[in-house]
């Protein structure tokens, strides 16, 4: 498959951004889980910005689509965001949320074939049914973590198994909304032709005056950041607070990853861009494994390997023989 220069810049910058935002990601629920909120803020508050200078040009640019187009993509996108960093204040960890983050491709198919009547092949439909299993089995085995091993399953234990259970509801609805975002933006993309770069701004600004509901929630964490540990830089000699170099970090490295996904979206096609992004969770997933030595059983390898190998067949990268693929071929 020939890519432009544009895509391979594209497929990097995600690689880039998405795997380092990941890093820094985890760095801040380590010192602050419930900075989710702040964490999201931070993110849609900079890009915003960036697009009113660079893509709005100070409001003086052109709308491509209709501003209530918009309204129901920012408002999927909105929930989609809270609800991802959200989940950390319900015992979800990292190694999970990663592995549900990453069966975009099952969520896609199923609202494909609802919403779009899309038929696929047979080794799509084999492949569905692995990443399904995959993720089943991590999420079972991630399950007996949360209680941290102890031989008596008391009340306490059976509450923080509840808010287990409902930090993982939470990221596959997630999940589900993320994917009919997608075919939201495919359609408004087929109207109006691709416009990555106005999308990318629009769904970040009209979203902000939400975050005034949780002002509150934000405004404690952001003192709380304060208080913590600190981090003086070299050179300038000054202090900062350790938590806002990784939210800095954290928000430069999210503003790469979102704008090469958008950027891709405008050069390769859904199941490919679907495809990059999946093989950078997994990346991220084993990296984060091994720097953060986060507990990781053979269940979870074989889990993981499911869903791996159940994505690089649904691309057809794997290919079954002729015979047992005579289903009828994707529209």
């Amino acid at each position: 498959m020939h890519l432009s220069i544009r895509a391979v810049l594209a497929i990097c910058g995600v690689f880039l951004g998405c795997c380092s935002g990941v890093v820094f990601l985890e760095l801040l629920v380590k010192l602050d889980p419930g900075a989710g909120n702040l964490i999201t803020a931070a993110q849609f508050a900079f890009i915003a910005v960036e697009g009113f200078i660079f893509t709005s040009k100070l409001g003086l640019a052109q709308r491509v689509i209709r501003l209530r187009d918009y309204v129901l993509l920012v408002a999927m996108f909105f929930l989609t965001s809270v609800c991802n960093n959200y989940v950390f204040k319900f015992n979800v960890p990292m190694t999970l949320h990663m592995i549900i983050r990453g069966g975009s491709l099952i969520s896609n198919m199923c609202l494909g074939t609802l919403i779009l009547n899309r038929s696929y092949r047979l080794s799509q439909y084999i492949s569905v049914l692995m990443i399904s299993v995959g993720i089943f089995v991590c999420t079972y085995f991630s399950s007996p973590d949360l209680v941290g091993k102890r031989e008596d399953l008391d009340s306490s234990a059976e509450a923080d198994k509840f808010r287990w259970m409902l930090g993982v509801a939470l990221l596959v609805l997630a999940l589900f909304i993320s994917s009919y975002m997608g075919i939201t933006q495919e359609l408004l993309y087929r109207r109006h032709g691709k416009c990555a770069r106005e999308a990318l701004y629009y769904t970040h600004l009209l979203p902000l005056p939400a975050f005034l509901l949780m002002q509150e929630d934000i405004r404690t964490h952001w003192l709380l950041a304060f208080a913590g540990e600190s981090y003086q830089l070299p050179l300038l000699g000054v202090t900062v607070p350790i938590i806002l170099l990784y939210l800095l970090g954290n928000v430069l490295a999210q503003h790469l990853c979102i704008s090469s996904v958008y950027t891709l979206t405008t050069e390769c096609s859904s199941l490919t861009v679907t495809l990059i992004l999946t093989l950078r969770k997994f990346i991220s997933l084993v990296f984060s494994i091994i720097y953060f030595r986060n507990p990781f059983t053979w269940w979870h390898w074989l889990g993981t390997a499911l869903v791996f190998v159940g994505t690089l067949l649904f691309a057809d990268v794997i290919k079954v023989p002729k015979w047992r693929n005579q289903a009828v071929k994707q529209e």
